[in-house]
């Protein structure tokens, strides 16, 4: 993805921002790439390596119950699929969610346009697996808590949730969207009843390198 592309990105997100609408620049963003995958900054049109390495690291596999938070075109759900989940994955935007299905008509995977801050109630203490991956990171800061206890509210008891996320020090400057998380901010999904299991700090094989926080939790 070029950086005009990132630019075109942050351009709408601001527009909505700035008109008090935070959330309503992601459908706006699809809208406007029609079939251009590469205008939406995280449509990569293959799983997340960082996903792949974590699930090779750690054997993990269905069956079970999975959940990906923020679908965006589908390929991380598609991998929970492939590795015996019977995987659910929402999006606040319709047309990703369209776009998606239209990629994958074949799926098993369960795609349904959802709002994460007013998710289906039958979605709480449900999945054996949550993805997270990308969503904090683009959501304003002011919205970040209650993002974490909705998504908390998926796992099941002795369920595990999953974080991928850009990852900054206090003191280092947010920067432009996508805003890199803290480790206190983080440390929020502890507060709301998870047990944290792993915390991965690295620099991943982007150019340049990204640094990224990924994170692993239980359900206690």
């Amino acid at each position: 993805m070029t950086e005009i592309h990132r630019a075109f990105a942050r351009e709408i997100a601001q527009k909505h921002l700035d008109s008090g609408d935070p959330l309503g620049w992601f459908e706006d963003l699809y809208l406007q790439a029609g079939e251009n995958a590469s205008i939406i900054p995280w449509a990569d049109l293959e799983p997340n390596p960082n996903l792949i390495d974590w699930l090779n690291q750690t054997g993990t596999i269905g069956p079970g119950q999975a959940l990906k938070v923020g679908s965006g075109l589908g390929d991380d759900a598609e991998e929970l699929s492939r590795r015996g989940f019977e995987t659910t994955a929402f999006d606040i935007s319709e047309s990703a969610i369209v776009w998606g299905r239209r990629r994958f008509p074949q799926s098993s995977v369960s795609y349904i346009h959802a709002d994460l801050f007013s998710a289906p109630i039958e979605w709480e203490a449900k999945f054996d697996f949550v993805l997270e991956s990308y969503t904090l990171q683009v959501l304003s800061p002011n919205l970040r808590a209650d993002a974490v206890r909705c998504i908390v509210s998926f796992v099941k008891p002795e369920g595990t949730l999953l974080v991928i996320t850009r990852g900054r020090e206090p003191n280092d400057s947010e920067g432009m969207m996508p805003w890199p998380l803290t480790k206190d901010e983080l440390s929020l999904f502890e507060y709301h009843g998870l047990k944290k299991l792993c915390f991965e700090d690295y620099m991943d094989s982007e150019d340049p390198p990204v640094r990224r926080f990924r994170v692993n939790y239980r359900r206690k």
